[in-house]
């Protein structure tokens, strides 16, 4: 089984930009956590981010017939790219949202997820935990098992 792990703008600054919201820990040490969750779930992952919202639909074009599932954190695109969500919807692929922050409780324009229409679940305000909690879904969704 295979997922592509997709990190939108700034979160390649995480330890830098807003710790009180988004952690202290870096990018490096999400990406890391991310492996060490997909092996311990004996999962393949591939890891990308992009500041760019062209770089993130091109990746997700590219994800057809080669993953089994996507887990998106789509960050600031979340709640702007219609492109995003189309990508998403043209590929098929089940897809899992997650956000660090729980944005449900955050600026009145952060309440809308473009992306999050075209995923089968979301997990926000969870910090890192939310990926692992979206590859796990997804190992079972993908497998059949019925959600726990």
């Amino acid at each position: 089984m295979k997922i592509l792990v997709l990190n939108g703008p700034n979160l390649n600054m995480l330890g830098i930009r807003e710790p009180a919201i988004y952690g202290a820990q870096n990018f490096d040490a999400l990406i890391a956590f991310i492996e060490k969750s997909a092996a311990e779930a004996r999962v393949e992952v591939e890891c990308y981010q992009s500041n760019s919202e062209g770089d993130l639909v091109t990746k997700i074009q590219q994800a057809y017939g080669v993953f089994d599932g996507i887990v998106i954190n789509p960050a600031a695109y979340t709640h702007t790219s219609v492109a995003i969500l189309d990508a998403l919807k043209a590929v098929q692929i089940p897809a899992v949202e997650v956000h660090l922050s729980d944005v449900s409780a955050r600026e009145a324009f952060r309440q809308i997820s473009y992306a999050g229409k075209a995923c089968v679940k979301t997990y926000q305000g969870l910090g890192f935990e939310g990926y692992r909690k979206a590859i796990l879904f997804l190992k079972d969704y993908l497998s059949g098992a019925p959600e726990k």
